[in-house]
């Protein structure tokens, strides 16, 4: 990016197999190397391979040793936003991939990619061919900012803006104009601050808020007034909030040293943390077609602790930039109609992930929750699924008696509707290409970046 400045806009500084598709299943062992089990066998389907899933067929796996798992993905490819949604300079992140894939492999795993639950197969088909279904699919969908002008070009949310530079095919046509000389995030949260880090770093050097402090030719601006009675707040904060919160307060007020002073005094780029602000509207060109700034409430905080919330002074703000980007939260969409979905919450309406009202329906991960916490949050929330799952079972009030036919069934409808599902071997396949790609030109990976060219190398 080629601009100087960058600005994030927040309320509040705290808040408390086998290339082909197996048609059928039998005893002994099936076309992709697999031990098949009884057709008694309790069956599960998960829909969804990110973190979620994985982390719920894991638990199912380890804790009964007769459960068979399958796993749908609409991609190709598998392993959801540890794969699309992790930046690239964090790419020890992405070493839990070797854990799902060694869940993957389990004998009483499978994994069918290029599936789209919901139009190619529904869910309440899904429920009749597995004892037990569990969602796990992720929050797809934008949160609006819900503020005039959010449509002109040059507006992103930060999920696709995410999706486009770690190569979602759904993004590939983004586009986004870096030329321009601010940026303007919307959030300052953990994808927020990756967005930044992506935006400011030399493309040779894309090595959180700990590591912006000190990029190559950047220096932050922060307001000292921002700050002020923080220090005294501290003490009463958990400590990886203290401990962040302390490294703003350092960055903000503290005199840095000849040599930091020296660094910063170079530097072409900007950042800063702007909190107070809320969205009002994004200002156009003359033309009215493309960002030209952002207008920003300024709110000041009242009450204290968890009572406190943002209020609104009156002025507004207004920064002129060519690009703004919100990531102020994914959310989950509504993925068929016998589905109980809460839209207000985003989420399906769940006991300790048991859907409401839908007995041996079960969901995981974000749809569970909401878009909160880290990749740990997400495992132990799709651990606590899959106990429920299992006490069902055990307890009977899931009969895992009469038998189901699994993936078989669903194989057959999925071969009259001319879907060709992609099985682990075949993602290895895609993997493999991908690696290679990287290699040739000096990187870890080059990813394919469409469906069709993933299918291509999927079908060799």
């Amino acid at each position: 990016m080629s601009g100087h400045k960058l600005l994030f806009s927040g309320l509040k500084l705290w808040t408390s197999g086998t290339s082909r598709w197996i048609s059928g299943l039998h005893d002994g062992v099936n076309k992709s190397g697999k031990a098949c089990f009884s057709s008694c066998s309790p069956k599960v389907c998960i829909v969804g391979s990110g973190p979620a899933g994985f982390y719920t067929a894991q638990h199912l796996i380890k804790a009964r040793q007769d459960v068979e798992v399958d796993i749908y993905e609409r991609l190709p490819v598998p392993f959801g936003l540890v794969r699309f949604g992790v930046a690239p300079d964090h790419p020890e992140v992405k070493n839990v991939i070797n854990t799902f894939t060694q869940t993957a492999k389990h004998s009483r795993c499978s994994f069918y990619g290029n599936v789209n639950v919901g139009k190619d197969v529904s869910i309440e088909e899904l429920r009749q061919a597995y004892h037990a279904v569990v969602l796990s699919y992720g929050a797809e969908g934008n949160r609006s900012m819900g503020v005039p002008g959010e449509d002109l070009a040059g507006v992103y949310s930060a999920k696709d803006f995410v999706g486009w530079y770690n190569g979602l095919p759904s993004c590939g046509e983004l586009s986004p104009d870096l030329s321009c000389e601010t940026a303007v995030i919307l959030g300052q949260g953990n994808v927020a601050l990756d967005v930044a880090r992506i935006l400011l770093c030399p493309i040779d050097i894309l090595e959180e808020l700990r590591e912006m402090v000190n990029l190559p030719d950047t220096r932050p601006e922060m307001a000292a007034a921002d700050f002020e009675g923080v220090t005294e707040a501290l003490k009463d904060l958990p400590r990886p909030r203290k401990r962040l919160t302390e490294l703003m307060v350092k960055t903000a007020l503290e005199i840095p040293g000849e040599k930091e002073q020296e660094r910063r005094n170079k530097a072409s780029r900007t950042w800063g943390l702007k909190f107070f602000r809320s969205p009002v509207e994004i200002l156009s060109d003359p033309d009215r077609k493309r960002t030209a700034g952002i207008r920003l409430a300024v709110n000041r905080l009242e009450g204290s602790g968890d009572s406190s919330r943002a209020v609104l002074t009156g002025e507004v703000e207004d920064v002129t930039c060519g690009l703004v980007i919100s990531s102020i939260g994914y959310k989950s969409l509504p993925i068929d109609p016998s589905v109980p979905f809460d839209s207000h919450k985003a989420i399906v309406p769940n006991n300790m992930g048991r859907v409401q009202q839908a007995a041996g329906l079960y969901c995981s991960g974000w749809l569970k929750t909401g878009p909160t916490g880290v990749i740990a949050t997400t495992m132990n929330n799709s651990f606590d699924t899959a106990r429920s799952l299992l006490e069902d079972m055990d307890s009977g009030t899931l009969d895992v008696s009469p038998a189901k036919p699994g993936s078989q069934s669903i194989s057959a409808l999925l071969d009259k509707r001319g879907v060709k599902p992609v099985v682990f071997s075949d993602w290895e396949k895609i993997d493999s290409v991908e690696m290679s790609r990287g290699k040739a030109i000096g990187k870890p990976r080059e990813k394919l970046l469409t469906v069709e060219g993933m299918l291509q190398e999927a079908q060799k």
